[in-house]
């Protein structure tokens, strides 16, 4: 199937602008529905949180699984946006917490890192097996945008048939590039800002678990690039940040995708190179479609609402993609009972 993307139109210009406007604003969504909790024993010493907001008779309808950024959660933004869109088309929605992540880290020993793709598989896995859900896609942001990919990657022609789409929104798909533009001084704020977030986090985990988080290290920490190598890297078992970015990178194994993708990616994204997004494991893979936009800045993609839609154009745009996929499977499905 082919999919078009409808014209992006800026509200307004500026990568830095549009990223730091749609982080601050306040958003509401009255329409959504409070979300009920559910746990994933995605391992032996490792549980995550997920809210879920389930239509009734959830089985009947399409599910999508979001996954956010690097320190978000399941309460970002656009994490509760795209629920409120794809909700009100019918979709059961699952807003997964990464190890860790939305006060979560009393529930699990270990770290994520930006290539753990075993938990949203566990997820998929457990709601196909017990839930009965038949139609499924994910959706992911920054990290989660990489997450989403390098799973789709990973699973090539093995993919399950109740995978029906998959979709990133500013993935930091080589994690290298997305590390080396935190470094330059125009990103400063977000550099910070990372870096703050995970310290805080770190600190967290030693309170809970002392013996395993060191905590010494953080006062010579400044960059995401040393965090990475003094405990992502070593704590998952990679040589250090350089082997940790290039194993976690799902730039590896976009051209094994096999599933519909849909990309969505800003020209002047602050700290995503574009580069990446028109090598030939992407443009070459006849199942991604790449949407590359001139503006929109980091996960933002901001541009003028009117009657009700509220200018969330890649929330919108991931909504009309997954609902093109699950009525083209749908009508397949209708045609093939009426053949026989």
């Amino acid at each position: 199937m082919v999919f078009t993307p409808s014209e992006y139109r800026p509200r307004f210009r500026g990568g830095h602008r549009q990223t730091l406007y749609a982080w601050a604003r306040p958003r509401l969504f009255p329409r959504l529905p409070e979300p009920t909790a559910r746990y994933f024993d995605v391992a032996a010493d490792a549980r995550v949180l997920a809210h879920c907001h389930w239509q009734p008779n959830p089985a009947a309808h399409p599910t999508i699984l979001l996954l956010h950024g690097l320190e978000g959660s399941s309460l970002a933004h656009y994490m509760c946006g795209l629920s409120d869109k794809a909700w009100a088309r019918g979709w059961n929605v699952v807003r997964l917490n990464q190890r860790n992540c939305g006060n979560t880290e009393h529930l699990s020993r270990g770290l994520y890192h930006s290539g753990l793709t075993h938990d949203p598989l566990f997820v998929i896995r457990e709601l196909i097996e017990r839930d009965g859900l038949q139609a499924l896609a994910v959706a992911g942001y920054s990290l989660g945008g990489n997450l989403a990919l390098k799973l789709a990657g990973e699973l090539g022609d093995e993919a399950p048939s109740a995978l029906k789409a998959v979709c990133a929104v500013s993935p930091t798909m080589d994690l290298a590039r997305s590390v080396d533009a935190l470094d330059r001084r125009a990103n400063f704020v977000y550099q910070w800002n990372f870096v703050r977030n995970l310290k805080t986090r770190m600190r967290r985990k030693a309170a809970l678990f002392p013996d395993a988080f060191p905590l010494e290290p953080l006062s010579r920490i400044w960059t995401v690039r040393r965090f990475d190598d003094v405990y992502t890297a070593p704590h998952h078992g990679f040589r250090d940040s350089a082997d940790y970015y290039y194993r976690a990178s799902a730039l590896r194994v976009v051209d094994r995708i096999r599933v519909p993708t849909l990309i969505i990616i800003a020209e002047d994204d602050p700290f995503v190179p574009p580069a990446p997004f028109r090598h030939r494991a992407v443009t070459g893979n006849r199942c991604i479609t790449a949407a590359l936009t001139k503006h929109g800045g980091h996960c933002a993609f901001l541009e003028r609402g009117a009657d009700g839609y509220d200018g969330y154009w890649a929330e919108r745009e991931i909504v009309r993609f997954v609902s093109a996929q699950a009525q083209m499977v749908h009508q397949e499905t209708a045609e093939l009972g009426s053949f026989a």
